[in-house]
């Protein structure tokens, strides 16, 4: 055979390998667009946890298939608080489930459902307490709350943080959360209530439900009022919104969800019933 015509068979097949090559990876960006990538921690129980068992994993596989999207999860050993900075933002994943309605980190769909903090005591204590302002809440001992959470915020403004600081490290084992991000596990703040080594916890309704609803001992959770303000006056928010984050520049995605959202409603709710979490009407 003449070398031209070897260059030219050459050409022919490298031409060809380049189409199909083109065509494999047209349908592999074919096939990206039918999934959903979902950013989740496999630690932040009970709202993600690997294997697909937190109450957001099901909300999320109902939103995929409500957008006609395959549910594939993006997992990570590290907190939740990461998912956006080293997972959506790099664009290893698409979505972030159980965002705050507004989080300035990311566009943020329409909310999905409204929850709340609440007091979680034993039912035997009787004590009903619903506001902030409740005088017996000088009187109860420890309170259980999460670093960072408005319960914490309350108790430095009602001048119990310091009496309750270093039980709260106790249940971390002394970590101190400046030098890494550390939290009370949602498992350990009912615990601390059941045993009785904590009186009143504060905690948001979405991470405590699934253990309140599975207590041995008999637990009362009420919901926190939204009247809650600091000594200055400033609000200090109780109830909460839930959306679903996608990248700031995803506006297309951020459509698609929401049109999932509205299909997804009634099974998401029937999810967040099941796991037992008091809901309010949205946005209010």
């Amino acid at each position: 055979m003449r070398r031209d015509n070897l260059l030219f068979g050459w050409l022919a097949g490298a031409a060809l390998v380049a189409f199909s090559g083109g065509a494999i990876a047209e349908q592999a960006s074919a096939d990206k667009s039918k999934e959903l990538r979902i950013c989740a921690s496999e630690k932040e129980a009970p709202f993600s946890i690997k294997g697909g068992a937190g109450f957001e994993n099901h909300i999320a596989i109902a939103l995929a298939e409500a957008m006609n999207r395959k549910p594939v999860f993006v997992w990570t050993a590290r907190p939740a608080i990461y998912l956006v900075r080293d997972y959506l933002d790099k664009n290893l994943c698409d979505v972030v489930i159980g965002v705050d309605t507004g989080d300035p980190r990311v566009l943020s769909s329409a909310p999905y459902y409204r929850s709340a903090y609440v007091f979680l005591s034993r039912e035997n204590e009787n004590l009903d307490i619903e506001s902030w302002k409740d005088p017996r809440i000088d009187k109860v001992g420890h309170i259980a709350v999460s670093f960072g959470s408005p319960g914490e915020v309350m108790l430095k403004d009602l001048g119990k943080y310091e009496d309750n600081m270093s039980y709260l490290y106790s249940l971390v084992n002394f970590k101190a959360p400046r030098n890494e991000y550390t939290q009370i596990p949602p498992s350990k703040i009912v615990e601390e209530v059941v045993l009785g080594n904590a009186r009143l916890a504060a905690a948001f309704a979405p991470e405590v439900a699934r253990y309140v609803k599975a207590s041995p001992e008999p637990l009362r959770m009420t919901v926190i009022s939204d009247d809650t303000t600091g000594a200055d006056g400033t609000k200090v928010s109780q109830h909460f919104d839930q959306s679903v984050g996608v990248r700031k520049d995803d506006v297309a995605l951020l459509e698609e969800v929401n049109a999932g959202l509205a299909k997804a409603q009634p099974r998401i709710t029937s999810i967040l019933k099941e796991e037992g979490i008091p809901l309010l009407d949205k946005g209010m």
